[in-house]
Order: structure tokens, then C-alpha cells, then sequence
């Protein structure tokens, strides 16, 4: 282990060579923000990151799991640490009135042209990756083992993660030891916020096909309306939280869509609803889907529908779960480099991330034992705004301000960039020196 006198120098040479390198890695981020795209198509941003990465020396492998990017540099005798960062954006229209807004549109896969942003700060993430990868390239005499950087795509659909794994990610390349990562959140620019165990939720979104029999409107009797049915559907499913879900746990069932018919003197076919599910829990997550489908099918029946219901799950994700005693580890080196005072609690929140897939044997697909993991969380509110946002807490404060996925969020401060590419640093660092 290091000597205090070393962690404060080793401390000193990440900030210097975080500073060094910040102008490239701010022109980056810019660069990324401008020009965003959506999941699995990350073409560009994955060409820059790669092409960024190789400039600093490390052997970049492209197209792992479609446009997922790994990139290695080894150093000698130690564990394997893999730093992941996340690239793809969303279909939203940017209001965020920066000089580098993004303006860029594309076809979505329904072939409606659709706007772009990076509304939750992926572009942030991938940025302070290569960021990281930079300080540690030129600190390479302070530490030995093997750094293994991920460019991963598709996490807003909860896709990359699986696909990189199913493309051979732990047997085509090193098997980490320990994997960190990190995001961005509206907390204080410049802090660094940390929570051990059940950290984010669960996820499934669902899509639901209820058949009907139409017809004309002004003959009910001769038809059965799939509308009605899903009608039911939608106000029985609100009972499972409440009936079904000790009050202790936090479970959120959400219809996020409901279509149906085409207009008002027509009783359609069919209504296709898409729901959202949510919980902190994997084994009682499995419970609430199973629910789900058990009230659907006897509303389909209650309600004379002549084809049992179909149900597609769209994607999801398991909780994610970070190791305590890893968690601890890593607060304790960002503490050092930091300072306490700079370190919040993180609360638990109901977003959720397909990272700790890299982590799950099971969920992931991989054999052997569970990797640990550490996500934390950087902040991305500017000090005068969090001073005068009301609230005596980080959760109280955060509920006032905007939040990832909003056209307004915009987390890339020059504050909060630096944090994250020395936050990464250190906890790459805390396992290889």
C-alpha cells in the first residue's frame, strides 16, 4: 500500500495531469455534445473515442458488441481494473441554448425523423473516460496491473452492456477484477456522492397486446372493446403496489402508453399498452411481472377477448447493487484526493442502468463468480445555482433542479468534467498502486 507522503504526491500528479490534458478532453466533450446519436448507432462517437484512445498509446479494439469500443494498457504485475463509460443519447430536442447545442436529427426506427441530445450526460461520461485513460497513461511509473476502458453503447435502452458481453467482452480480453464507473447527477459541481448496496432500480418495460373484435361504435354488443378491457387493466395494475407489495418495499407500476383505435365511431381490434416496472428487489421485481401478466390475462377473459393477450418485454435491467466493501475502498481514495468535505451520501434512486450486467454472472451471461462493482455519482449543478436552490439536503436541493432527460439538462461544466476525470483516476488507482 501507498505511504501517506505518496497518496498526497500521487495526488498532485493526477490533478496536474488532469489539468494537462483538460483542453483536449474539453474540445472533445463539445465535439461529442454537437453531435449525438442514438443507441447502436454510434458510428462517429465511437470512431472519436477510439481513435482518441489509440493517440494515447492503448490497444483499441472497435465494434465489440456493435459500436461498443475497448481499449487496453498493460502495466505490469496486478488486478485488472475496467473503468466504463457509457456514449448514446436520446430522441429529444435540446433547449439548453449552449453555442454547442446539439441540432442534429435522424430517423428513428419507426421512421419518424426524431431530434437529438445527449440529455443525460453520456457524452460526459465517454469524455472523462478518455480523460482518465490520459493521467493514466502518463502516471504509468506509479502503478502496475492492467487498465481496461469501455466505450459502451446502448444504455438508454439497457442493450449495450449484454451485447458487448455476448460478443465475448470476458473472453476476448481480460476479466476484470473490479469495475467502476460513474454518473453524472444535478448535486454540487465538484462533489462526489456514494452509496454502498441497493443503489438503483430494477427495470422491465413491457408491451402488451389486448385483442378485441371491433366494429361500429353505435353497435357495442356485436363487438368486444379492447379500449374497456384496457381500461380495467390500467386501474387493476395500481392495486399490485398496493395489495401485493409489502409496504416496506418500493415498487413503481407506471402505463406509460396506450394506443388504440383510430377514431371516435370505430371500436378497434386491438389496444397495445407499454409498462414500466420498477423495483429495488430482483427476486420481488420477477413478482410484480408476474402479476402483471396474471391480472391482464383474467381482465382479457373478464372481458370476452377473443385471443389471449401477448406480452413482449421491450428491455430491462436488474438492480444495481454495489459492493460495500468495494464502495468503501473507493470513498476512501476519493476521500484522500478530494477531500470529506466533498463527498455526499448518494441517495437510492429509481433510475436504472444496465452496468451492473459487466457484474452479474447470471444476468449477464458469463460464467465463474460475480465481479464487485462501484458506481458513484459526480455532481453537475454550478455553486451559484446550488446556493440558491432551496433545500437543506442533496435529495431536497435535487428535486428543485433539472434532472437527466430533461431538453434543458446540462451537466458538462468545466467543474464537474475535471471531477470526472480525476474521480475515475482515483478509483482506477485505489486498486492499482
Amino acid at each position: 500500500m501507498a505511504t501517506q507522503t505518496e497518496c498526497f504526491n500521487l495526488k498532485d500528479a493526477i490533478s496536474k495531469q488532469a489539468e494537462a490534458t483538460f483542453v483536449d478532453i474539453q474540445t472533445l466533450y463539445r465535439e461529442l455534445h454537437r453531435t449525438p446519436e442514438l443507441p447502436f448507432q454510434e458510428y462517429k462517437t465511437s470512431a472519436r473515442l477510439a481513435d482518441a484512445l489509440e493517440s494515447l498509446g492503448y490497444e483499441v479494439t472497435r465494434g465489440v458488441g456493435g459500436t461498443g469500443v475497448v481499449a487496453l494498457i498493460n502495466n505490469g504485475t496486478g488486478p485488472t481494473v475496467m473503468l466504463r463509460g457509457d456514449m448514446d443519447a436520446l430522441p429529444i430536442k435540446e433547449e439548453t441554448g449552449l453555442d454547442f447545442a446539439s441540432k442534429e436529427t435522424t430517423t428513428a426506427a419507426d421512421g419518424n425523423e426524431v431530434p437529438l441530445m445527449h440529455a443525460c450526460g453520456h457524452d460526459l461520461h465517454s469524455s472523462c473516460i478518455v480523460g482518465a485513460a490520459a493521467v493514466m497513461a502518463a502516471l504509468k511509473q506509479h502503478w502496475s496491473g492492467t487498465l481496461m476502458l469501455i466505450c459502451q453503447p446502448a444504455e438508454e435502452i439497457f442493450g449495450g452492456a449484454k451485447a458487448m458481453l455476448n460478443d465475448g467482452l470476458y473472453e476476448r480480453f481480460p476479466r476484470p477484477d473490479i469495475i467502476l464507473g460513474q454518473h453524472n447527477m444535478p448535486a454540487l459541481a465538484g462533489s462526489v456522492g456514494h452509496i454502498s448496496g441497493s443503489a438503483m432500480a430494477a427495470c422491465t418495460n413491457l408491451a402488451v397486446t389486448i385483442h378485441g373484435a371491433g366494429g361500429h361504435g353505435s353497435m357495442p354488443a356485436q363487438t368486444v372493446d379492447p379500449v374497456v378491457i384496457a381500461a380495467h387493466v390500467i386501474t387493476r395494475l395500481q392495486s399490485i403496489v398496493s395489495r401485493e407489495v409489502p409496504p416496506e418495499e418500493t415498487v413503481v407500476v407506471t402505463v406509460g402508453k396506450l394506443h388504440a383505435g383510430t377514431q371516435a365511431n370505430i371500436i378497434p381490434h386491438f389496444a397495445e399498452l407499454e409498462i414500466n416496472i420498477r423495483s429495488f428487489d430482483d427476486a420481488l421485481h420477477s413478482q410484480v411481472v408476474a402479476s402483471i401478466e396474471r391480472i391482464i390475462r383474467a381482465e382479457c377473459e373478464a372481458g370476452r377477448s377473443p385471443n389471449p393477450p401477448e406480452f413482449r418485454v421491450l428491455n430491462g435491467t436488474i438492480t444495481l447493487h454495489n459492493d460495500p466493501m468495494a464502495v468503501e475502498h473507493v470513498r476512501r481514495a476519493h476521500a484522500r484526493h478530494f477531500g470529506n468535505a466533498n463527498l455526499y451520501a448518494m441517495p437510492r434512486i429509481n433510475g436504472s442502468e444496465d452496468f451492473p450486467l459487466f457484474g452479474n454472472t447470471e444476468a449477464g451471461g458469463f460464467g465463474g463468480e460475480d465481479i464487485p462493482y462501484v458506481y458513484w455519482f459526480i455532481g453537475a449543478t454550478p455553486a451559484a445555482r446550488w446556493a440558491k436552490t432551496s433545500g437543506a439536503s442533496v435529495s431536497q436541493k435535487m428535486r428543485h433542479l433539472e434532472m437527466p432527460h430533461s431538453p434543458y439538462y446540462y451537466p458538462g461544466n468545466d467543474v464537474t468534467l475535471r471531477t470526472g476525470i480525476e474521480a475515475m483516476a482515483v478509483g482506477a488507482l485505489a486498486y492499482l498502486t
